[in-house]
């Protein structure tokens, strides 16, 4: 039986898909902590390397098998984005509160949709220009909001290219996710693209990496953990209930993110932050009712 068609209650995939995202967030939080202490650079190095030796033993058990040729592309290809989007994305996380970049994050299907259309010969219709003025209009919103407060430091200024440069990786990354899932399974994509993140960015290693304390091991150790039990939980949800449905839940990562940063990095939430991301939401929403969703920046970190 197909597994969107298993008799569970209509309540567990939301319930599942909700706890995903806030493990993700929590792993958010942790990664930023790792990333203070040792540099974006160190905590995604040493969290692909995490990552491999969890996956490894899950996709052996599975009877994972060594990819063909077209599909080692696809993988290597994807892992060298996934190491600059979430370096870039944990980069610009240490550099602006938690709920500000999950905020400019949430672009990114906004992008995929433009870069759709040019790679993949996608139409796009009224809806999909609207849905982009939007979410432009949410990022200088957020923009805007720092600038009235206080004069943009140049340290800011780089996070949020940071986090923007993170979003057009990422938009690109949804693209090339589409093949990917026609020819490997979850979890050899997950050890794969894990695995060629952190070749890619050991090439780097006789420059910048260092060992981090065994306390920021640990952080990054269970932010592996974290993010590995999440796209599994957000696996069995979307198996079992249509994107369409579970999407909003994606954007509770914003109030976590906000509750997170208030309570671990005593980080305010700004209206402006509050009126961004809503125009940003809003726009995703309406690009959703004309196409498929897709999963949102944060839950591919």
């Amino acid at each position: 039986m197909p597994p969107g068609q298993h008799n569970h209650h209509p309540v567990m995939p939301f319930l599942v898909a909700a706890s995903g995202i806030a493990l993700f967030s929590v792993m958010d939080a942790v990664m930023k902590s790792a990333s203070l202490a040792v540099g974006a650079y160190n905590a995604m190095l040493f969290r692909s390397a995490f990552g491999v030796l969890l996956m490894l033993p899950l996709w052996k058990l599975t009877g994972g098998r060594w990819p063909a040729r077209d599909a080692l592309r696809l993988h290597a290809l994807r892992g060298a984005i996934s190491a600059g989007l979430a370096t870039s994305f944990f980069w610009g996380l240490i550099r602006l509160p938690l709920a500000e970049a999950i905020a400019l994050s949430f672009i990114a299907p906004l992008i995929a949709l433009y870069l759709a259309a040019v790679m993949l010969g996608e139409k796009i219709g009224r809806n999909a220009v609207m849905a982009s003025l939007l979410g432009f209009v949410g990022v200088l919103v957020i923009g805007a909001g720092r600038l009235g407060r206080e004069e943009l430091s140049t340290d800011a200024a780089w996070g949020i290219g940071a986090i923007l440069l993170s979003a057009v990786l990422y938009a690109f990354n949804l693209i090339f996710q589409r093949k990917q899932a026609q020819v490997a399974s979850p979890q050899e994509v997950a050890l794969f693209q894990m695995g060629f993140a952190g070749l890619f960015l050991s090439l780097a290693a006789p420059w910048w990496a260092i060992m981090p304390g065994t306390g920021t091991l640990v952080e990054i150790g269970a932010g592996a953990a974290m993010a590995a039990v999440s796209l599994m939980l957000l696996s069995w949800a979307y198996g079992r209930a249509e994107a369409q449905v579970l999407l909003p839940i994606e954007y509770t990562a914003f109030i976590w993110a906000a509750l997170l940063g208030w309570a671990v990095f005593a980080e305010a939430v700004t209206v402006e932050t509050l009126a961004g991301v809503v125009l940003i939401v809003i726009g995703c929403w309406i690009a959703a009712r004309k196409s498929a969703p897709t999963h949102t920046e944060q839950t591919t970190l």
